[in-house]
């Protein structure tokens, strides 16, 4: 760059007006090259620079995703041009596929085991630690009572658990139960079996809860915490699984047992919105998310007793689905327009701070007067609210304060039509929501930042840089369910880990599940 920061600063429209022509020149020639190098910089990624594929965002991955095929379908168009290597010859599936004049809209090839492929069962041997038998206890036609010592085994299988210790016994302990399914004839020769439980999840298509399972309950809950907790892919999972436990799993296996631990948890949805209807406050927040390659939110409702998350588009409709007309409390949130609607609304202070502190950097000097004045009357109000929370005031701090709101919302009207986009842009946004900024100088008992729902989402951005979300809609909803209870059940000093299990358990067996654990208190 040939232009500091401080030169850029001193140059202004009438300075440049009052330049000689030759000196005009000079200096266009200097602010000509500087942007041809801002825009190479800001044109540079992972395909063209030694930047890391990590530092591009998440929904820039499909437009990379995209553009790496059609570069690969170049390569290829351009190497069927030279006779260096022979083509191999198509299968005789291939020949047939080319032969067949309807394949000329074929879809692409969906990724994982094809239809009609051949499957390959467990090669792996474990000793079994317990046996349990079922048996029929009522006949299905006549209503009489069976023995079970005329029962016949007509089915079996195998279920691999763990079982984690306390403080007392610490220790992880592996279990494989061999469950075995009896049938019995009754007086008048009716057969009657024992039937696992089986059910398909109506919310979410082709999953479906059983008790035919090889993961156990435990088993499913550990699973889930390697991968949302602790961040694991499927394959560093199986791994794990492995290496530690000496626990043998395909990749789809440990998928399938997240789909269906989240299936398992979904009728908690219902429990967490009631929970977010009633609470007297609440942080929310959203940050971006991709679904495959749709781009979505992701939406954290926090409150005292429950972290809930949801996602979808960033509108007006989930709120309105979620609280509705019912929501009575306070509402922490961002300057996003949908807020808008909740009268008893709070605004976080952080972000108006972050904006100033922006202001006062950039190289407009309005701008940077506007930002130093915003920034030095937020951190006045800041220590007056926090002393006030220690020492309730004779008068409201809104009357305290009164002659300097005023001077400031003066200026915000004469900048919110300035030239400069930014400083325009918090000009305006101050005076949209000037009550919910200030509503905390009569509220000062309420929070002055919305880090509650900020910090509830870290952990899942940090996760999104990793896998860069989710992959379908059934994985979406999932993912949001999951995480959900794991946050909701740290909330109230609770396993999440027990708990899970506890509700898989219930859904396979047929049962409601369990309500959220109660708040315990720490010690």
């Amino acid at each position: 760059m040939q232009l500091s920061n401080q030169d850029l600063s001193q140059i202004d429209e009438d300075e440049l007006l009052n330049l000689p022509e030759e000196e005009l020149r000079y200096l266009s020639i200097k602010l000509l090259n500087d942007l041809k190098e801002a825009r190479e910089r800001l044109s540079q990624n992972s395909r063209n620079s030694s930047r890391p594929p990590s530092s591009e965002a998440p929904w820039d991955k499909a437009a990379t995703d995209n553009t790496n095929d059609q570069e690969q379908t170049e390569i290829d168009k351009s190497a069927e041009t030279e006779d260096t290597v022979p083509p191999p010859s198509p299968s005789k599936k291939d020949q047939q596929q080319s032969a067949d004049p309807n394949n000329e809209h074929q879809e692409p090839r969906k990724p994982g085991k094809q239809p009609g492929a051949q499957g390959f069962g467990r090669t792996q041997k474990l000793a079994i630690t317990h046996y349990q038998d079922h048996y029929p206890e009522i006949c299905a036609c006549c209503h009489q009572t069976l023995e079970p010592r005329h029962a016949i085994a007509y089915a079996a299988y195998e279920t691999i658990n763990v079982e984690w210790g306390d403080v007392e016994y610490p220790g992880i302990l592996v279990t494989h139960t061999k469950h075995t399914l009896y049938e019995v004839v009754c007086a008048n020769g009716h057969i009657t079996r024992k039937e696992v439980s089986r059910s398909s999840h109506a919310q979410l298509p082709g999953i479906s809860r059983t008790e035919w399972r090889l993961v156990g309950p435990g088993l499913a809950a550990m699973i889930v915490c390697l991968a949302y907790r602790m961040r694991l892919s499927r394959e560093r999972i199986q791994e794990f699984l492995y290496d530690w436990l000496g626990i043998k799993l395909s990749v789809g296996t440990i998928n399938n047992t997240l789909h269906e631990s989240g299936a398992a948890a979904m009728p908690l949805e219902d429990e967490f919105a009631q929970e977010i209807i009633n609470s007297e406050l609440l942080h929310v927040d959203e940050t971006s998310w991709m679904e495959h390659t749709t781009f979505l939110w992701l939406w954290v409702f926090s409150t005292n007793r429950v972290t809930a998350y949801w996602i979808a588009t960033r509108s007006a409709e989930l709120l309105e689905n979620l609280l509705g007309d019912d929501f009575n409390g306070w509402l922490m949130s961002d300057g996003y327009t949908v807020y808008r609607k909740y009268l008893s609304r709070l605004r976080c202070w952080a972000h108006l701070l972050r904006k100033a502190k922006g202001l006062n950097e950039s190289l407009n000097r309005d701008a940077q007067l506007f930002g130093q004045q915003t920034h030095d009357l937020l951190a006045v109000l800041i220590g007056a609210v926090r002393k006030a929370r220690i020492t309730p005031p004779d008068t409201p701090l809104s009357e305290t304060y009164r002659l300097q709101l005023l001077l400031y919302q003066q200026m915000c009207i004469q900048m919110k039509t300035h030239e400069h986009k930014k400083t325009a842009a918090l000009a305006t946004e101050m005076l949209n929501d000037w009550a919910a900024i200030f509503q905390v100088l009569d509220q000062p008992h309420q929070p002055l930042t919305n880090n509650e729902a900020e910090r509830a989402l870290r952990h899942w951005v940090i996760l999104r840089g990793i896998c860069y979300g989710t992959r379908s809609e059934n994985g979406t909803r999932v993912f949001a369910i999951l995480i959900s209870v794991i946050e909701t059940c740290r909330k109230r000093n609770q396993s999440p880990w027990i708990y899970l299990a506890q509700v898989i358990a219930s859904q396979r067996s047929g049962l409601p599940v369990p309500a959220l654990p109660i708040v315990r208190v720490s010690e």
